[in-house]
């Protein structure tokens, strides 16, 4: 009975020990296959995606925070310099810690463009998607727990707007959305994915992430993740009373659509064996 295992596994130490995330076809008839204690459980997996989009949230969102607890409202540049830098590296650090062990998606649009790209099993989807949030959440509740409210609810928790700019459409937002996380899973194929490619851990995911905030962050916040949306939506819904909730759409459909698109180019295009 053969069964798909898609999971990054490191290669034998005569291949030079890189991270690769591989499909590999097992026929458990095969007497050469004595031990599959290399490929991680579901659980661990799930765990290791709830830990890492936590990282990446307390991070990135913290950031939020800590730009306007040193700056308040006095230097839009550099805030949004310490967003970028928060959320660039918080993410690239967290896909780096956690890639050998679920692959690093720490993201439901990259989960979705990773299945459709036929890179992770179905089965795996949903309890990966499910976990993001759950770490998102609890990532947004751990900085209440440490940081002032007068402060979190200055920047409302690093929530994303919950109202657009003056003269942008709720087409434009997601379209943005759309567009930066088509940047983002695009590099996560290529630097990660790809077995061609150097490996670069979450590092070249990171500064995409980081690029992005700084075109999107003064819009749509440059969530590109709905994980790291929710989770401080949540937050600021309960904690500062907000009715954080006005765009979420913005911030689910944008993302998958984009990620999408992304995994159909370069798993179908540019990834595939065919000339």
């Amino acid at each position: 009975m053969e069964v798909l295992i898609s999971l990054l596994k490191r290669n034998r130490p005569e291949a030079q020990n890189q991270d690769t995330l591989l499909s590999i076809r097992i026929d458990r008839n095969d007497p050469s296959v004595k031990d599959l204690s290399s490929a991680p459980s579901l659980g661990k997996r799930v765990v290791a995606e709830l830990v890492g989009t936590y990282m990446f949230v307390f991070v990135g969102a913290g950031s939020a925070v800590g730009g306007f607890i040193a700056f308040g409202n006095s230097d839009p540049a550099v805030a949004l310099l310490i967003a970028a830098l928060g959320n660039g590296v918080g993410l690239g650090v967290s896909i780096s810690a956690t890639m050998g062990v679920s692959g690093g998606a720490l993201n439901p649009a990259v989960a979705i463009g990773l299945l459709i790209g036929r890179k992770i099993p179905a089965k795996d989807v949903v309890p990966y998607i499910l976990a993001e949030l759950v770490g998102a959440i609890l990532a947004g509740f751990s900085l209440v727990a440490v940081v002032p409210k007068s402060y979190g609810d200055g920047v409302y928790w690093g929530a994303p707007p919950h109202s657009l700019v003056q003269g942008q459409s709720v087409l434009a937002a997601i379209a943005l959305e759309a567009i930066m996380t088509f940047f983002l899973v695009f590099v996560v194929y290529g630097t990660i994915v790809d077995e061609r490619a150097p490996k670069l851990g979450g590092l070249a995911v990171g500064l995409i992430v980081a690029t992005d905030v700084f075109i999107g962050g003064p819009l749509t916040g440059a969530a590109m993740n709905p994980a790291r949306a929710m989770g401080p939506m949540i937050t600021a819904a309960i904690v500062t009373n907000l009715n954080a909730f006005n765009l979420w759409y913005v911030y689910w459909i944008g993302p998958i659509i984009g990620g999408a698109i992304a995994a159909l180019v370069y798993a179908y295009g540019l990834f595939s064996k065919h000339p």
